[in-house]
């Protein structure tokens, strides 16, 4: 049953979504107002009407649509990159993660749908504002986003963590502190956008001493389907290089 306070994801027709919170107001969309109360103690995957008759499928928010729908400080790392991380560490519900470049909280949302804890670690304090935002309205008591630098908060934790995951410029800089608190067999997969600062965090990597680590670049390629035919989509599906290193 869906509760009062629940975060819900409202799909109309011609594939418009809505992402609203079950409480006593109603939700404005060029299909008509929702009353957002009226959804309270139906099922997921019910209908709602709006005040116009256009149905609305009730449905419960996963990490893709947070992916979507919440408000952005930046760009994201793609659902591509974020499933190579998640599939090469092998990250699982024991595992306590630490995260670094916070930005808009995207990947940390997506690792704390899965993780048993994540630690974020934001620069900018405008963008923990965002993020802390994001990581409420998913749900999620087990993220914590920090405002610090984790090059100097690095010395200061204790750790241990089973998964560190860095999106931030300096991330060669981090490297040898990431050593230290990451569990024996743990991983790190910090994500680059240029061949440079990934080739400086391989560099890195191997001068802390990981036992074994290998950079990546993940593509991704739609297909377009039309009345003429089927094709590859002609936009690019590169967005950056991911190095994974285990201890």
């Amino acid at each position: 049953m869906i509760a009062a306070g629940d975060l819900v994801l409202l799909r109309a027709e011609g594939g418009r979504e809505y992402l609203a919170t079950v409480k006593d107001e109603r939700l404005h969309t060029d299909l008509g107002l929702v009353d957002l109360k009226g959804i309270e103690g139906l099922e997921w995957g019910s209908t709602i009407a709006s005040h116009l008759g256009k149905p609305f499928t009730v449905l419960r928010p996963r990490a893709t649509d947070f992916f979507k729908h919440v408000k952005r400080t930046g760009a994201p790392m793609m659902p591509k990159d974020i499933g190579a991380i998640i599939a090469y560490t092998g990250l699982c519900p024991m595992d306590t993660v630490l995260d670094a470049g916070t930005g808009s909280g995207v990947l940390a949302i997506y690792l704390g749908f899965i993780a048993k804890k994540v630690i974020s670690y934001e620069v900018n304090d405008h963008f923990v504002s965002v993020a802390r935002k994001n990581v409420a309205q998913a749900g999620l008591s087990n993220v914590e986003v920090r405002h610090g630098d984790i090059l100097e908060e690095v010395e200061k934790l204790e750790g241990p963590f089973d998964v560190v995951t860095l999106d931030m410029q300096d991330a060669p800089s981090a490297v040898e502190g990431i050593y230290r608190v990451l569990v024996p067999g743990g991983f790190l997969a910090s994500y680059s956008p240029f061949f440079e600062q990934a080739m400086e965090t391989r560099k890195a990597v191997e001068r802390a001493g990981f036992a074994n680590y290998s950079t990546i670049m993940v593509s991704e390629q739609e297909l377009e389907v039309g009345k003429r035919g089927t094709r590859p989509s002609t936009r690019v599906g590169h967005t950056g290089f991911i190095t994974i290193a285990r201890k």
